[in-house]
Order: C-alpha cells, then structure tokens, then sequence
C-alpha cells in the first residue's frame, strides 16, 4: 500500500499522521511551524492593540520565559540532544520548530564555535513594513535574550554576541548574525 500524500478522498476513520509519506510529513511540520509562528503573532498584536506596545512586549517575555523552558526541554528530549558546546546549540536550532519559518545557515567553525545567519526573518520583515521601529525592542533586547537563555540551557559559560542586528542599514544582507563562542 503506498503512503499517502494528503487526506483527500473519504472520511478515514482510521486516519493517522503515520501514515503519510516523507515529503508530506516535512510539508506538514513546515506547515505547523508557520501556525506557530502566526499564533505568536497575532496574539501579541492583540494585546497591543488593547493595552499598547509596553504592555504587549512584558507579555510577550513573560510568555517566552516559561515557553521556552518547555520547547528546550521537550525538543532536546525528542531528538536525544545531550552536550555542552556550540554544536549542540545549533543542533537545537535545526530541530526547534521555529526554524522552519526562517532561511538560514549554520558556520560551524568547531565545536566551541559557530555563526549562526538569518537570510530570512518573517517578524523583521513584517516589522520593518510597519515602520513604527518595533524592530529595536523585539531584536535589540527580546531575541538576544532568547538566543543566550537558549545557549545557557546547554552551558552557562557560552557567549552570544550579535555581529548584525536590526534596523537594517542594508537590505541586500542578512536579517540578523550571531556568534556563539565558548571559551574552554
């Protein structure tokens, strides 16, 4: 029996994700990913659009404290990743289902050592259409923080530095870069 590709056809009611081929399983989890990513999205626009950006932002970190703790967990668990340097870092990075909305590379220059390049960011462009500079809030403080508290789950002595970090002077470049050091 071939795998199918979709759920056209009848009502299965033995229907299963299993089931599906391989192709369809990673259209899905892209699919998933960009669900996650809107839900993000709009639920902070709607706190910004009752209370304000101020209020939006504190949401916002107090929501990805206790997300994050969960998403580290649960997809270092899911995929067996176990270690303390850089290439376990960005190990997470290619399992997190927030990868998948982003187009990016990973230089690993060694174990210890790694520039981590956002080609594509859906959130900056979307801020940067807005034009309100939400950009410098969101990228100057929230995603540094998010990239160390990820960094620091697997070794507290790994440095973040961000080498390019929006609003953008060139539009030609990356969205963001960062650099993840540890030093043994």
């Amino acid at each position: 029996m071939t795998e199918p590709s979709d759920y056209a056809g009848p009502f299965n009611p033995d229907f299963s994700h299993e089931k599906y081929n391989k192709e369809t399983l990673v259209r899905l989890l892209k699919t998933y990913g960009e669900y996650i990513f809107r839900i993000d999205a709009l639920w902070y626009l709607a706190v910004m659009d009752k209370w304000g950006n101020d209020q939006a932002f504190a949401c916002d970190i107090k929501v990805w404290e206790k997300a994050l703790v969960y998403e580290l967990k649960a997809v270092s668990e899911a995929h067996n990743i176990h270690g303390d340097d850089v290439a376990t870092v960005m190990k997470f990075f290619q399992c997190s289902p927030w990868m998948w909305n982003y187009d990016y590379t990973i230089d690993l220059k060694n174990d210890d050592y790694a520039i981590l390049t956002f080609h594509t960011c859906p959130l900056l462009l979307s801020l940067e259409k807005e034009g309100s500079g939400r950009e410098r809030l969101i990228c100057q403080e929230f995603e540094p923080n998010t990239k160390r508290r990820i960094a620091h789950y697997f070794n507290p002595s790994i440095r973040v530095t961000g080498l390019k970090v929006p609003p953008r002077t060139d539009y030609n470049d990356c969205c963001c870069q960062w650099e993840y050091k540890l030093e043994r």
